[in-house]
């Protein structure tokens, strides 16, 4: 049985899918904008909703820090910038594969 985590390093715009401490999966990522900033530090997903609306994509993983997740985008060019409210944005078939991994409670680490 997989014991998924997932590890934001936003240095390099990347969101890591661990199994077992194991990395699976990697995929790009935005993340905050200078005066926006994505927190750091340990979280856990909270609640999950596909097809959020706006400009969250196709899925949408809030996070235990209030207003702050993992979700998909209407703007793919900018993936890999520092561009976000403070989320974490993915491509949104990317954002659909991970929301079919992951569950509520699952354990997200954002280093900087």
């Amino acid at each position: 049985m997989p014991n998924y985590r997932i590890i934001v390093d936003q240095s390099d715009h990347m969101l890591y899918l661990l199994d077992h401490d194991v990395v699976v999966k990697g995929y790009p990522v935005a993340i905050g904008a200078m005066v926006s900033q994505t927190p750091v530090g340990d979280f856990t997903i909270v609640n999950r909703q596909a097809n959020p609306g706006g400009p969250f994509g196709a899925y949408w993983l809030g996070l235990s820090k209030a207003h702050y997740g993992i979700h998909g985008t209407n703007n793919p060019s900018s993936i890999g910038h520092n561009v976000s409210h403070g989320c974490i944005r993915m491509y949104n078939e990317d954002v659909l594969d991970l929301a079919s991994k992951v569950t509520v409670g699952t354990r997200v680490t954002i280093r900087p």
